[in-house]
């Protein structure tokens, strides 16, 4: 059955599915916690997982654990140590975690411009990579999240504002056109690029194959064509595609994001289906831009605004059996968040309140998707 339902066909598989209660396995009622009744579906170790982002700054902590689960999100992600990270690092916050319900899913790692841009010094940061991938393994961490951009356009980033006078991140790329290179990154072509993290695939899938890790890597975001001079791999489709055909891996896949892929002027149905089928989504970001120019100018509003049709995406994912984290990212900039704080990101950019938001939304849209899945 084709993933767009009409509006008829998902009422009525949503009233077949209300006509009795929609059960958890035995082995998932007997862990699941007494409040936790059996009206509607819950994730489960074969769904997708809606996550959030927490900070590992100044350690995991009681509260923050609270600020997750009360929102009933069990998985995590966060911005990674220095590298190389070590096993003595990791294992105290994945046990905090862990004892608090809460599963750490996705480390972001950084710290390899050298890598980036083939200098020497690279066989230096790629050994810190793999010692970070062999301590990630070591502690059951599943995926390592990261970017390779030449330059991260972000000076096309500005405020706008939406409903109610609400906060959103506006693009365009006429504020980052004709910028020169920056000194210390230089400009760079798509060969050097691909030819920089060719070499950087080769040296880490091995290790990251071998401690049960999977890389993912993040498209380039804004999808501008040049970024201070330098054309980006991660740019286009066709980028993505090549990206998981150097080492032929489920090791090696992407962040997938319906939001970019919309931003291209893709269909984000297909491309999930597409890189899905071949198990090379490691991680999801679920956002959904209103686009005016692919490529050139969009707006990142509300999710449930904008050109994506988000419960397509998730009815793909659930169809596709995919298992790992959906992460409900940029959060708008409320009035709740701009008086308490603090705010963080993007121009336009929300906290707390607006990331409730966007994770209430995504767990709808689940549940709506895995109603449909257990109707047919």
């Amino acid at each position: 059955m084709k993933p767009n339902l009409s509006r008829r066909s998902f009422l009525r598989g949503a009233g077949v599915a209300s006509l009795a209660p929609v059960l958890l396995p035995v082995a998932a009622q007997e862990k699941k916690p007494w409040w936790m009744g059996n009206g509607m579906p819950q994730e489960s170790a074969g769904t997708p997982k809606i996550a959030c982002a927490i900070s590992l700054a100044d350690g995991v902590t009681d509260e923050s654990i609270r600020s997750v689960v009360q929102l009933g999100v069990y998985h995590v992600l966060s911005g990674g140590p220095p590298i190389p990270w070590t096993a003595e690092q990791l294992q105290p916050i994945v046990d905090k975690l862990k004892a608090g319900g809460v599963t750490l899913g996705n480390l972001m790692i950084a710290g390899f411009t050298n890598t980036l841009y083939g200098r020497p010094g690279r066989d230096e940061e790629i050994d810190k990579v793999r010692q970070s991938i062999e301590a990630a393994g070591k502690v059951g961490l599943p995926v390592i999240e990261y970017n390779f951009y030449a330059h991260r356009a972000m000076e096309g980033y500005y405020e706008e504002t939406g409903r109610g006078d609400a906060g959103l991140t506006g693009v365009d790329y006429g504020r980052a056109k004709g910028l020169p290179p920056l000194p210390e990154e230089g400009a760079h072509t798509l060969d050097e690029m691909w030819a920089n993290i060719t070499y950087f695939l080769k040296a880490v899938i091995p290790v990251a194959e071998k401690a049960n890790v999977r890389l993912a890597l993040h498209p380039n975001d804004p999808p501008f064509p040049l970024s201070r001079g330098s054309q980006q791999i991660m740019a286009t489709v066709a980028g993505w595609k090549h990206l998981i055909s150097i080492v032929d891996s489920p090791a090696n896949g992407i962040t997938f994001d319906c939001g970019v892929t919309r931003e291209m002027g893709e269909d984000p149905v297909e491309v999930c289906r597409y890189f899905g089928s071949r198990d090379r989504i490691n991680h999801m970001h679920y956002r959904n831009p209103h686009v005016m120019t692919p490529y050139l100018k969009y707006d990142e509003g509300f999710i449930d605004e904008g050109d994506v049709n988000m419960f397509a995406v998730m009815r793909e994912l659930v169809r596709l059996k995919y298992t790992r984290e959906v992460y409900p990212e940029h959060p708008r900039a409320l009035d709740y968040d701009r008086a308490r704080g603090p705010i963080r990101g993007y121009p336009g950019g929300g906290g707390y309140a607006g990331d409730l938001y966007d994770i209430a939304y995504a767990k709808a849209m689940l549940q709506a998707a895995l109603v449909v899945e257990r109707a047919e």
